[in-house]
């Protein structure tokens, strides 16, 4: 099952160079781990010091290794430090489809 990463991150004032190298440093790691997909990064119209990074991994369990990575764990300890608060992260999937009805029968 194929699950999607949705991170919000809101980087303080005059810092928003750094935080990019690192993103992409990030997503060149990430593109070397078993199991990942796609990443794109979105900076808010808005408020130009809020991104959004959606990665799509082919299972949870991927996801998770590399979450855990300790590669990953480096890099995303400096990204927390130029931010005006925690990373807001949330892993999505497709709906699953709705099992259907029992058969009510005559």
């Amino acid at each position: 099952m194929v699950v999607k990463i949705i991170t919000q991150r809101t980087v303080v004032p005059d810092r928003q160079g750094e935080l990019q190298l690192l993103l992409r440093q990030l997503r060149v790691k990430a593109m070397n781990q078993p199991g990942y997909l796609t990443g794109e990064t979105l900076i808010s119209v808005d408020n130009p010091y809020t991104y959004i990074v959606i990665s799509a991994w082919q299972s949870l369990e991927h996801w998770k290794a590399w979450e855990s990575h300790p590669e990953r764990r480096e890099i995303q300890s400096k990204i927390e430090s130029m931010l005006t608060t925690h990373s807001q992260m949330a892993v999505y999937t497709e709906q699953a489809t709705t099992p259907p009805e029992p058969d009510q029968g005559p």
